[in-house]
């Protein structure tokens, strides 16, 4: 029992650090003057020590946790499917509908929250990884390895790209006016549908890199990575992914322009998150406690759906103009400060919220309604 509780704790854990980490990720976007459109232009930025400090809090966070978050994904995956052969169900059979909710999650939090948003993305990449995780292993090993293969090759072709470009970067929308700071909330919705190509390219970018990460998630999961049993996989992780993976990230993303930062975030980043992923199972597995702050990552963890919308809606009311406006009030020199605040600000509300939610309630908000859902079309004889 002692195994199975810390197992559960350290799923718990590192999801909340994976949800919390993306934060960390996206309030650059959030405390940009003109929003995703603006970083994605980055015309903005403090020079000397502020900026060398803005740089390396950007690159600690950069794509590690996206990737973290999306290894877990694919050991949840792999979870529900133990459980339902346990239970004698077929599978993939009523997870479908759970893809198809996670998709309409993602499609109105795309609309009606950020222009990131991730859930659409790991819908259909679950979907389609729940039939290879129906196949033998050796076909889903040839299914993990082909999608990392041709995701390499596309990120070193669009890398290469860009440096024979001369990291010039493409022209980006023409807004008129900036709909971050001066719009209403329905000016950004209807900015998210005018520019949905734009704003979903990364998703599209990265399918066979998060099929391969699901996969991979997974198959760590079989191997006990959470478990005792895989003391010796998680040092080969951490090696990999800390000692190898970590400095060539620092050390390319910082100094190689934008085709640097492309290779980083979307070549390096993932395999840090494997050495991240081990760095935390390793520490709770021998421990029957996780203390405090373990519990808050843990709460939040445990609704990782609604922290990750909660979180965005927060910083979308502190930082874009149909709220408080802070972002347009930044100077460059004042934005990593502020931006720090922010991120502290609503980490610590959503942790909040989290326990005091959890003190009274089984599931999140969100997942409730999402179990609601899923319950009704999920039963004998629905649709």
């Amino acid at each position: 029992m002692g195994t199975t509780t810390t197992r559960i704790l350290s799923l718990d854990v590192l999801r909340g650090i994976a949800i919390l980490g993306t934060l960390a990720t996206n309030i650059w976007i959030f405390t940009h003057p003109e929003g995703l459109i603006g970083y994605i232009e980055s015309s903005f930025g403090a020079d000397g020590a502020m900026g060398v400090a803005e740089k390396v809090l950007q690159q600690a966070s950069q794509g590690k946790f996206l990737g973290l978050l999306t290894i877990m994904f694919g050991i949840g995956l792999a979870i529900q499917r133990e459980s339902a052969l346990r239970a004698g169900r077929r599978w993939p059979g009523p997870y479908l509908w759970r893809a198809s909710l996670l998709f309409l999650d993602g499609l109105l939090h795309y609309l009606l929250v950020v222009e990131f948003d991730v859930l659409m993305g790991y819908a259909v990449t679950g979907a389609v990884v729940a039939y290879v995780l129906a196949t033998s292993e050796r076909s889903q090993r040839a299914w993990m390895w082909t999608a990392a293969a041709i995701h390499v090759a596309l990120l070193t072709m669009l890398t290469l790209a860009m440096l024979a470009a001369g990291d010039q970067r493409a022209e980006p929308p023409v807004l008129g006016f900036n709909p971050y700071a001066d719009g209403t909330w329905w000016q950004l919705v209807q900015l998210r549908i005018e520019h949905v190509v734009l704003f979903r390219l990364e998703p599209a970018f990265i399918f066979f890199l998060s099929v391969a990460l699901f996969l991979a998630g997974a198959r760590l999961h079989a191997r006990g990575v959470l478990e005792a049993r895989g003391a010796v996989l998680r040092r080969r992780m951490m090696l990999l992914g800390l000692g190898v993976a970590l400095p060539l990230d620092f050390a390319i993303g910082l100094g190689g322009g934008d085709a640097g930062w492309m290779f980083a975030r979307y070549g390096l980043a993932p395999l840090v998150a494997f050495g991240l992923l081990a760095l935390v199972a390793g520490f709770h597995v021998h421990r029957q406690r996780i203390g405090a702050i373990g519990r808050r990552l843990a709460d939040v963890g445990r609704m990782a759906l609604s922290g990750y919308v909660l979180q965005n809606i927060l910083a979308s009311i502190l930082c874009y103009g149909w709220g408080f406006g802070l972002a347009a009030r930044l100077t460059a020199d004042s934005r990593v400060p502020a931006t720090v605040a922010v991120f502290l600000a609503v980490a610590g509300m959503v942790m909040v919220f989290a326990h005091l939610w959890l003190r009274r309630f089984r599931r999140g908000p969100l997942e409730w309604l999402w179990h609601a859902g899923y319950r009704r079309l999920a039963a004998p004889g629905a649709g």
